[in-house]
């Protein structure tokens, strides 16, 4: 498969350089904890190994005239150390979107969402500890679902910005009102907290089954039924009545795609507790209904297509970047995070293959962070554990411990670990290495491409 030397960025990833700044990015970690010390030589290699098969990832992201578009790197990626999770500086990484790096028996890939969603990050993630595996252990691992073959050549379809199939479609964006904030002390702009919250699968499952819901809607469910309580403890909060959920959708299996580039959107589920207070079996009853409907492909694909036409549209296209990046920009820290009180974001069930299984001991997802909201919580299941990690800007972790306790009220007893990564600032390596890039012509064509 020949790469382009550069491609459009993706509809729904054109925010997230025009908003990236120094201090501020939409970044996440996805992280594989194995049975021994990760050796780092061995690591590079089975990374070199695993690039050809992911060309999406050997691209940087880089200003064109009027849009932001996507690069080819010539240069390979090299495995970074241990840092904190926090917007990172592209130059300083060779260009690459993202970060592999290895802690003890842990495996980390802090990623850029210009890149790639949790489906690319993931698979990318344990392909690559597969291949790691493979030749520090001899172990035999079959391909499938989240593990690519490294010999095998890159599907076409793979490298597809699934957005497209929107394009000329009408749509119309829904009108929002603003949500309740969780208040508290913000830190400074370069820590994160963190505090990990590990509970049975079979026993939030039971759970879930008998409020005849889905886990993902259960557990939106309990985060909205402890916003609840925690406004109610916030004296500042009386006009703001609206709690409500971002909750990521990811669109390959509703629109059919093998995109491993960004081919996600979210609804908004919610309540209003203007007239009083909801009990959890009325807001589970809510959740489940609201989930069901706002992620129906008619609905999907009336607020993406809205969001593609915008990009489309001629107006905007022929505006130069240097004037639409700080208007985009303005709007997202005015707005972008105004609509919903709490981000949720679950990966599902992990399944790895016979031979994998033995060797990974857990997998985590946690998110970066949040430009207005306090905070965020990204969930993964695997091996019979589900583990939701919490993150946030704000000292205070009132909205956790809410969480634990209606979790246990529930009868669902929960490991918590504080912080469940270290995501405070600490003294590294900086990398020294530079993007590097092929052009074949004088004028580059991205230059004439609006």
């Amino acid at each position: 498969m020949k790469l382009p030397e550069w491609t459009k960025l993706e509809n729904s990833a054109i925010i997230y350089p025009s908003c990236k700044t120094s201090k501020y990015a939409v970044v996440y970690r996805m992280s594989v904890t194995l049975d021994a010390r990760v050796d780092t030589d061995i690591l590079a290699e089975a990374l070199q190994n695993m690039m050809p098969r992911f060309p999406s990832f050997r691209y940087t992201v880089k200003k064109g005239m009027f849009w932001w578009f996507l690069q080819r790197l010539e240069n390979d990626p090299d495995i970074s150390d241990p840092s904190p999770l926090r917007a990172f500086d592209l130059r300083h990484n060779g260009g690459y979107m993202f970060k592999l790096s290895a802690s003890g028996d842990k495996i980390n890939l802090d990623v850029f969402h210009a890149l790639t969603d949790g489906t690319g990050a993931m698979t990318f993630l344990l392909s690559v500890a597969a291949e790691y595996l493979r030749i520090s252990c001899g172990a035999r691992i079959p391909c499938g679902k989240w593990v690519l073959d490294p010999s095998e050549e890159p599907d076409a379809l793979e490298m597809e910005d699934g957005f497209d199939h929107f394009s000329g479609t009408k749509g119309s964006l829904d009108s929002e009102k603003k949500a309740y904030h969780i208040k508290g002390r913000v830190e400074r702009p370069d820590i994160l907290n963190s505090l990990g919250v590990s509970v049975s699968v079979e026993a939030i499952s039971a759970v879930a089954k008998s409020m005849d819901c889905t886990v993902t809607e259960f557990i939106t469910a309990l985060m909205l039924y402890s916003l609840q309580e925690v406004r109610n403890n916030d004296p500042s909060a009386r006009k703001s009545t609206h709690l409500r959920m971002e909750v990521p959708v990811n669109l390959r299996p509703i629109f059919g795609s093998k995109t491993l580039r960004n081919y996600s959107s979210y609804v908004y589920i919610g309540v209003d507790v203007a007239n009083g207070d909801y009990s959890l079996p009325a807001v589970a009853k809510e959740v489940k209904y609201q989930k069901r409907l706002y992620t129906q492909p008619s609905h999907l694909t009336r607020r993406i297509a809205a969001n593609v036409a915008l990009e489309d549209n001629l107006a905007i296209r022929c505006v130069p970047l240097f004037i639409k990046k700080p208007i985009i920009n303005l709007i997202n820290h005015l707005k972008g995070d105004k609509y919903a009180s709490y981000t949720f974001s679950n990966m599902g069930n992990i399944e790895l293959p016979e031979g994998m299984r033995e060797h990974v001991k857990d997998i985590h997802f946690i998110l970066g962070r949040t430009r207005k909201r306090s905070g965020s919580c990204a969930c993964v299941s695997y091996g019979g554990r589900l583990n939701l990690d919490f993150s946030r800007k704000i000292a205070e972790d009132d909205f956790e411990r809410t969480f634990v306790k209606n979790l246990k009220a529930l009868g669902i007893w929960a490991t918590v670990t504080v912080p469940s990564e270290a995501l405070r600032p600490e003294k590294g390596k900086v990398y020294n290495n530079r993007p590097v890039f092929k052009s074949g012509s004088l004028i580059p064509k991205y230059l004439l491409c609006i």
